[in-house]
């Protein structure tokens, strides 16, 4: 987290002094919300039972989400989004920015005065400094529907969570049936690596999409334990033996604009994969694929099934 001059003084002193949102969190009486969940870290926690000011740490599952629930969000960190749909929904319900995503600003914090904040386990090492601010809900699953309940249940949310849900099951439930046998591979290219987000019960959002309309990935692609990324080398990329090859560039790096995804696309040994040679070779978009935020993101994947999976049989 950044710790900028004055600010970063400011807050030291309001924790040396007593922060008045820190004290009965978790002790004593409960004049909110009490929340005692395995998936929330340093639980118990007492939240406010209706929060006005939520500042969240991260643009994607808290700041997606939250939005979606109808949280009354004042701040979250939008500098270097690449998912601009979400980026102009938070400034248009005028969503304050807390600066760089991987370091959202504790002086901007304060000045928000928020009486609950909210983010994933990511934030664990600031949370001694930020629950002096106010209560603080560090959600540790990485599955997305169910960071979408936790999420829910400790705002008071949770009928519009199952409603959000029930409007996304039906969907897949449609498109279920339409889903073709053929195998669909999907590869990350960085501007240093490459990455295979796998099929399996830790799948990250979009791929936990694929499997709950059932896309076949290869063997290479799916795992059964706690795997969730691999990240093979030049010769590894012949393990992606799908009939479809979706590929992601871009996002929070410059993996599309420092010509090394170019060199991928050129290099004789992508073009001997399989879907490449058939001209089965989709990009999707980082935005959607990256940093998935939730139901939105959701339906922005099942969309691309249905051009790039369904409709190309």
């Amino acid at each position: 987290m950044k710790r900028e001059g004055f600010g970063f003084l400011a807050v030291l002193v309001t924790l040396l002094l007593g922060a008045p949102h820190a004290a009965g969190q978790s002790e004593g009486a409960c004049a909110g919300r009490l929340i005692d969940d395995e998936s929330v870290l340093h639980g118990p926690l007492c939240v406010p039972e209706a929060p006005a000011r939520i500042v969240v740490l991260d643009p994607t599952f808290t700041l997606g989400m939250g939005l979606e629930l109808g949280l009354p969000i004042v701040a979250a960190p939008l500098t270097g989004m690449s998912d601009a749909a979400l980026k102009a929904q938070a400034e248009d319900a005028g969503v304050a920015d807390l600066g760089p995503i991987f370091e959202p600003s504790i002086e901007r914090i304060v000045a928000e005065d928020p009486d609950l904040i909210i983010g994933s386990g990511l934030a664990d090492m600031a949370y001694p400094l930020l629950s002096g601010l106010a209560p603080t809900v560090l959600i540790s699953t990485g599955n997305w529907k169910p960071y979408l309940q936790v999420l829910a249940n400790v705002t008071g949310r949770s009928d519009k969570a199952a409603e959000l849900l029930e409007r996304y099951e039906q969907r897949v439930a449609e498109l279920r049936p339409r889903i073709p046998s053929t195998t669909v591979s999907v590869l990350r290219i960085t501007s240093w690596d490459f990455q295979v987000f796998l099929d399996g019960p830790h799948a990250y959002g979009p791929f936990a999409v694929l499997h709950d309309l059932g896309v076949n990935r290869t063997e290479y692609e799916t795992a059964t334990g706690t795997e969730s990324l691999k990240r093979p080398d030049w010769e590894g990329l012949a393990a992606l033996e799908g009939d479809i090859l979706l590929y992601i560039i871009g996002g929070a790096n410059s993996s599309d604009t420092d010509g090394r995804y170019e060199e991928v696309l050129n290099n004789p040994l992508w073009k001997m994969l399989p879907a490449v040679e058939a001209g089965r070779v989709h990009r999707v978009d980082a935005a959607t694929w990256m940093e998935f935020s939730g139901i939105a993101s959701a339906n922005r994947v099942l969309d691309d099934v249905e051009r790039f999976i369904i409709d190309a049989r």
